[in-house]
């Protein structure tokens, strides 16, 4: 018995990892739906290798930076020999679901700086992020590290929940992403010397809305998974899930005004916001805290490209820092047993570790892309911006036949 719940606990989290995994190919369509033509094999190439970068920063660095594991050491030793590894290499499985959400961070980012971004030092900010940022943090919230949790519990009766990461995946991408959109500064003719924004619409709303798809797909074993093991695998995270999908999208659809991607974001802002709370939560409140998100999203994204004139451009910190923020808080309404919830949480543990992971992000975003800007420079020259990065980094667009036309 023993053994049969082991292996069933390896595929589990294997599947997980897969789905999460396969979010990955829906930030890079969402980003290629995105952009304009000339940047599409960009996004591409930049999330695929971003997460090659991420595995390695995060075997060798990030996770033994979280939980105190390395996996230095003979394959019986670590597939189950040693201790401190489980049975059936779940600790190896383990690392690859937890993998997937760290190299989630720079995807998240990749959207913000697209279309401007040298590619280089973008996956040295990477490796920085997803070997020690991030697991700092990680280690804090899901770990033992610096006794986090138990001061949290000391100080306010209850540790932070932050069940499948709105804080520590989503608003630690968000707010890293903003000092990298800050010091890059904004494309070149979004806008006007006197303030106006020009429009630069989508280059193709299928492959925004298939972006949107996949990842809301893959969401299911973002947060289902997050149990970590059979035994702990809930239907109301999964229906929670759902509602809070469902709450951004008509949210989104109502306040966007029926804007195709505010609607498919709107889906992806719900999600966001109900992965903290998705384990302790009624489906009711889950529904609130997916439709606030979908608000949030709109609003906040207006605002800064209009008012702030921050060039965010597939808008990831009002989507991932602030649906995230509002995720963490959420979850310390919505989770108490008077609003139908399980209990177990505290609003003051809620707020401050929800900032703490805010603040985190927002500090060591503007330090390393600051230390990048001045060192090897961020920002690709006004010619390359201009060409495209497709053909100024990669050599090809993504429809070459047009460039010659028909022969």
């Amino acid at each position: 018995m023993d053994a049969l719940k082991s292996g069933s606990d390896v595929f589990f989290v294997l599947i997980g990892a897969i789905l999460v995994f396969a979010m990955h190919a829906g930030f890079a369509f969402l980003e290629v739906g995105t952009v304009r033509k000339k940047n599409q094999v960009n996004a591409l190439v930049k999330i695929i290798t971003d997460f090659a970068v991420s595995t390695l920063a995060y075997f060798f660095i990030g996770y033994t930076v979280a939980y105190g594991v390395s996996f230095l050491g003979s394959a019986r030793d670590i597939s189950g020999g040693a201790e401190g590894f489980a049975a059936n290499g779940f600790t190896l499985v383990k690392f690859f679901f937890l993998m997937t959400f760290a190299a989630a961070v720079p995807a998240i980012i990749s959207g913000g700086i697209a279309e401007r971004a040298k590619f280089n030092p973008q996956l040295i900010a990477t490796a920085l992020f997803v070997g020690l940022v991030y697991p700092f943090f990680e280690g804090m919230v899901w770990g033992d590290r610096l006794g986090f949790q138990a001061g949290m519990t000391n100080l306010f009766g209850a540790p932070f929940h932050d069940f499948a990461g709105s804080i520590v995946v989503h608003a630690m991408g968000g707010w890293l992403a903003l000092g990298a959109v800050i010091l890059l500064g904004a494309r070149h003719g979004h806008y006007k010397p006197n303030g106006a924004v020009v429009g630069i619409p989508p280059s193709n709303i299928p492959f925004l809305a298939l972006g949107s798809w996949i990842l809301c797909i893959g969401w299911f074993g973002f947060n289902v998974m997050s149990a970590q093991d059979v035994a702990g695998a809930s239907g109301l995270v999964a229906v929670n899930s759902l509602l809070a999908m469902v709450g951004g999208i008509l949210s989104a659809f109502i306040v966007g005004r029926n804007d195709p991607g505010f609607v498919h974001n709107g889906a992806l802002a719900g999600l966001v916001a109900i992965c903290a709370g998705s384990d302790i939560m009624h489906p009711l409140g889950a529904l609130v805290t997916g439709a606030i998100a979908g608000v949030i999203f709109v609003k906040a994204y207006l605002y800064t490209q209009n008012k702030l004139k921050i060039d965010d451009v597939l808008g990831v910190w009002p989507l991932h820092g602030l649906c995230g923020l509002w995720g963490g808080i959420a979850a310390g309404i919505f989770g108490l047993e008077s609003l139908w919830g399980l209990g177990g949480v505290s609003i003051a543990a809620q707020v401050t570790g929800s900032l703490l992971g805010a603040t985190i992000g927002g500090l060591f975003g503007f330090i390393i892309y600051g230390g990048l800007k001045k060192w090897v420079g961020i920002r690709l020259s006004q010619e390359d911006e201009f060409t495209g990065a497709d053909l100024s980094i990669h050599k090809i667009s993504a429809y070459p036949e047009d460039d010659y036309g028909p022969r």
